[in-house]
Parts: C-alpha cells; structure tokens; sequence
C-alpha cells in the first residue's frame, strides 16, 4: 500500500474536519460534542503524522537499513489507520449525532494506536 499517499489524504481530512468545525459546526454543536470532535481532529492528526513517518520509513528504509522488516512497518501503518477510522471516525460520528453508545468502540481504535505504536517499535529495534 503506499501509506505516504494515505498519510497525506488523512493530513488533508484533519484540516478539513477542524476547518469544518470551527466554521460550520461550532454554531451548532454542544461544547461536550464539540469537544469530542476536537479529541478526534487531535488524534487524527497525531497518527496521521506518525502514519506519515511510517510512510517515509517504508520507502526509505532499503537505503538506510537494509535489515529493517517491511512486513513489521506495513502491520504498523495499518494498525495506525484502522485506529484513525475506528477512534477518529466514531468521536466524529457521536458529534454530529450518532447515539451515544457508539462511543464504545472508541477504545478499540486507541488499542489499535498502541498496537500500532509497539509494533512499529518492535519492528525498527529488529
């Protein structure tokens, strides 16, 4: 997959979605519910960045080390956008009226930002 394309696609969708927010949500939504969408813009934008890096390490890595497993990086990168979808996209969806008990996969998506994080670890410390 080319995960620098996908990075840059979710960098664009932060600005749009804090954009949105500040323009045409902020009139209409409550403070819990507008914060739930900046967590979600947050987060987003964090792993997005770190899915970013993760890009940079797959297309580079050949030059800077010929060791460093690219099965271990792709497991990466998807754990970090299966969490963007599943904890950004659920915050986003309980903002703009999903019912409330949505919000418990919202964990699920933090887990796979963790696993996301430890299997990158894993995977340059090979």
């Amino acid at each position: 997959m080319n995960w620098l394309c996908i990075a840059a696609l979710n960098l664009a969708l932060c600005i749009a979605t804090g954009a949105f927010a500040a323009h045409g949500l902020k009139a209409r939504l409550s403070a819990e519910h507008m914060a739930w969408w900046q967590t979600a813009v947050s987060y987003h934008t964090t792993h997005a960045l770190g899915l970013l890096v993760v890009g940079l390490l797959l297309r580079f890595s050949p030059a800077l080390s010929p060791t460093l497993p690219t099965p271990g990086l792709q497991t990466s990168a998807l754990l970090l956008q299966v969490g963007i979808v599943i904890f950004a996209g659920s915050l986003y969806a309980m903002a703009l009226g999903a019912p409330r008990w949505f919000g418990a996969i919202t964990p699920i998506g933090g887990l796979a930002f963790i696993a996301g994080w430890l299997w990158l670890a894993w995977a340059v410390s090979r």
